[in-house]
């Protein structure tokens, strides 16, 4: 067999969850994300942490959603929108599951849910960006059967 980058990543199946996915609507919901989102997005701080889920959900369509087995396990931000170039998709913002329960399959059940939540809705592609250095998320996206399409550039306009 033909090596790939999907079958040279390949691990272990992740073990069955028993949680349940919540889209976060009301105030507490959002809030009880944060703690899980702090750790992708240390660079936001709690207090205005619920305004800024408000502000892109108002401008952007930006939804949040969570894995919960009592807590907040895992932690989505994602939105559906349409482009040229891909036509109507579903962009993932963040995924990130609570480090003391990294790779107990959290984070797996809640990206196939927005996978399924992308087909419900209409979606012809799925995207996210993921960090250079982030070589756990990249085996983990190659797992799912994602393929690395492009390079994302950046430049900031305040110092």
């Amino acid at each position: 067999m033909r090596e790939t980058p999907s079958t040279r990543w390949r691990i272990e199946p992740e073990a069955e969850v028993r949680g349940r996915i919540i889209l976060a609507q009301e105030d507490h919901e959002i809030q009880s994300c944060y703690p899980v989102m702090a750790e992708l997005r240390p660079h936001v701080q709690a207090e205005e942490f619920l305004a800024r889920v408000r502000r892109q959900s108002e401008s952007a369509g930006y939804k949040l959603a969570f894995l919960t087995d009592g807590e907040a396990k895992a932690v989505a931000g994602f939105r559906v929108v349409e482009c040229l170039a891909w036509g109507k998709f579903l962009y993932l913002d963040d995924l990130v599951a609570k480090s003391s329960d990294r790779s107990k399959g959290y984070g797996g059940e809640l990206f196939d849910w927005l996978v399924e939540s992308a087909r419900a809705e209409g979606c012809e592609e799925f995207h996210l960006n993921s960090r250079v250095q982030r070589f756990d998320a990249h085996r983990f996206y190659l797992n799912k059967r994602m393929f690395i399409e492009c390079h994302h550039f950046a430049l900031k306009l305040r110092a």
